[in-house]
């Protein structure tokens, strides 16, 4: 037996027993066990009086919904990269004709990455609204937290080098026009990214 198994099932022991939490937190105090570990093994049983403990609900992690959040972060990272790219695009368009050729052949591709990935994305995003208004515990799945949070890093690691450039290009005296506005493209599709997953990993730690 693990020593959380060995923790777990002597936490519930005690609460069958009757002991009270301050009790049962001193004697694994004493016994060596961090604070952490501690609260842990109280938390996950619901502060009643009945009898049995009633264990609380925990986050799970399941490979179907593995599968359903990898594709639904492919299509998002697909849809947000194609959505900047091609708005940069459009920027040289308008201010640097000499790369007409190129521009048009990378906005085909990114119009038609677009219409792929953005339908893809928005069906899994209202299959998974759905799915959680329907089911409530669906919401303590470890993969959707991961999901958000690696969504959250990435688009805040666009956002930080967002400003790295603006303040490099500051420094060195090269903050044009088509430059500031290829920033702001940039800005704009991260900067909305972080936004919605900030608030619903909000909403996930509240769940749990």
């Amino acid at each position: 037996m693990s020593p959380v198994d060995q923790l777990a099932q002597f936490t519930r022991e005690a609460l069958l027993a009757g002991q009270s939490r301050d009790e049962i937190a001193t004697a694994l105090r004493e016994a060596g066990w961090a604070e952490t570990e501690v609260q842990d093994a109280l938390g996950a049983w619901a502060e009643t009086d009945h009898i049995p403990p009633v264990p609380r609900p925990r986050p799970y992690v399941s490979a179907k919904e593995s599968f359903f959040y990898a594709l639904m972060f492919v299509a998002l990272a697909m849809t947000t990269w194609h959505i900047a790219s091609l708005g940069m695009e459009l920027v040289e368009r308008f201010f640097d004709e000499s790369h007409a050729y190129i521009l048009n052949r990378s906005l085909r591709w990114s119009i038609a990455a677009i219409i792929v990935f953005f339908p893809l994305f928005m069906l899994l995003q209202r299959s998974e609204t759905r799915t959680l208004h329907r089911d409530q515990s669906r919401r303590r799945s470890v993969v959707r937290k991961w999901f958000g949070y690696i969504a959250l890093f990435v688009s805040s690691m666009a956002l930080l080098g967002d400003l790295l450039s603006v303040v490099y290009a500051l420094l060195n005296g090269d903050l044009s026009l088509v430059f500031t506005l290829k920033l702001a493209v940039v800005a704009a599709v991260a900067g909305t990214v972080f936004g919605y997953y900030r608030n619903a990993m909000k909403d996930a730690e509240n769940d749990l």
